[in-house]
């Protein structure tokens, strides 16, 4: 468990315990979280708050850089040599500012962007209509087929219409292996840079249990608290040496001030971790998981998108398979300790807010040392909730199981063999 922490300020010090103990009681299926290190969280949490220094290392707009110019480099370093990329930014606050900074590097104002639709598995910051992207450029949409599944013909003749200036690839809800090398295909017949956004699969990236981009995108974007497992934020990438001039300009001064350098120490340390044998271990395992959840939910006639899982995480059609919504799956869930998040589906009748399905994810409870095993239970106990989501008695039988669950694995403090 997490060390609680003692503040002067008491009324934040509870809070921020209360959301400690949380994290303990609850079983975390949430695609996007994760449990970082204890040495992550001391960098996150050092003096290097303090430090304010616009530019890029030995290019400071500000003295007493010389520490932190060093901590800036190693990151980058690290980065590039987990992607084995030429170029990596390591400044980016968050995914969806990385974003923003890609769009001013590759795009003007206007340009027509080519992304997968929200419904379908995409991103706000993929062109949607309320998100930057949507408001400040000429976004278009391709989505997945009645199965699910990316038609990458079809996307090819969406783009050959559209005509964009760049396509979009890699997902926030798709369960599927994205194929980089098709998607490079289609760029060069239409005249189009390519974007990756692998935020979700990077962690799967590294460890080779999904492809890669590098070599076939232009530029990539992953946060790093994802299955990357560090501190919140973002990187940008590229074997571009012009791409990446842009990419700086973009990021500083195009979209945000002076880094934060206790984030970037933060993401050193966790790409330090990923640089190690265990981190291949823990990718490996949490496929397994996703795989065997899934199936489990498969065996018992539930609907899930796309029919199958090949990553970290899945979407269950709830409004089909139990005729709920995402929103009440996600309320009953989190009566029991299960944290979930409600999604759109592909022709999703219900609105955002409300939606038809929910999205499980294995990256977190795989790092509380969860295998196959438990999983299945897990996948036991939700089905046995969405099914009878008003029995109160079986909420509380199940609220004690996961309860005994979460009592034997304890988030770790470290995920590396000391």
């Amino acid at each position: 468990m997490y060390k609680k922490i003692s503040l002067d300020d008491k009324e934040i010090e509870e809070l921020i315990n209360l959301e400690n103990q949380r994290l303990e009681d609850h079983v975390e299926l949430i695609a996007s979280e994760n449990y970082v290190s204890e040495d992550v969280m001391k960098a996150n949490g050092s003096c290097l708050t303090n430090k304010y220094a616009e530019g890029y290392p030995n290019k400071r707009y500000y003295g007493g850089c010389e520490y932190v110019d060093k901590i800036e480099e190693i990151a980058q370093e690290r980065a590039k040599k987990l992607f084995n990329v030429k170029y990596a930014n390591v400044q980016p606050y968050s995914g969806s500012v990385a974003n923003a900074a890609v769009y001013m590097a590759m795009v003007d104002p206007g340009d027509k962007v080519l992304g997968l639709d929200l419904n379908s598995g995409g991103h706000l910051s993929h062109g949607y209509k309320i998100s930057f992207s949507g408001k400040f450029y000429e976004a278009h949409t391709y989505s997945v087929n009645d199965e699910g599944v990316l038609d990458y013909d079809k996307i090819l003749e969406i783009a050959k219409e559209v005509k964009p200036k760049m396509i979009i690839c890699g997902y926030s809800a798709y369960s599927q292996i994205v194929d980089f090398a098709k998607f490079r295909k289609i760029c060069d017949e239409v005249g189009a840079k390519l974007f990756a956004d692998i935020s979700h699969i990077s962690g799967l990236i590294i460890a080779g249990l999904h492809p890669s981009p590098s070599g076939y995108a232009d530029v990539i974007m992953t946060t790093t608290h994802k299955t990357l497992r560090g501190t919140r934020g973002a990187i940008i990438l590229t074997n571009d040496e012009e791409i990446f001039k842009r990419v700086n300009s973009a990021v500083f001064p195009g979209v945000q001030g002076g880094p934060l350098f206790h984030q970037i120490a933060a993401k050193a340390v966790s790409f330090r971790e990923a640089l190690q044998p265990e981190f291949i271990d823990y990718q490996k395992q949490l496929l397994l998981n996703s795989k065997i959840m899934c199936q489990t939910f498969l065996n018992k006639g539930v609907k899930i998108i796309s029919g199958l899982t090949q990553n970290h995480l899945f979407m269950i059609d709830v409004k089909t398979s139990y005729g709920i919504t995402g929103k009440y799956a996600t309320e009953v869930l989190g009566r029991v300790n299960i944290t979930v998040n409600k999604n759109t589906i592909p022709n999703d009748s219900e609105k955002p807010t409300v939606a038809s399905g929910i999205r499980i994810g294995s990256a977190a409870m795989t790092s509380r040392g969860l295998k196959e095993d438990e999983f299945i239970i897990l996948a036991n106990l939700i089905d046995k909730v969405l099914r009878d989501p008003e029995n109160e008695n079986l909420l509380y039988v199940v609220k004690k199981e996961i309860a005994k669950l979460t009592n034997s694995f304890p988030i770790k403090r470290s995920h590396l063999v000391r």
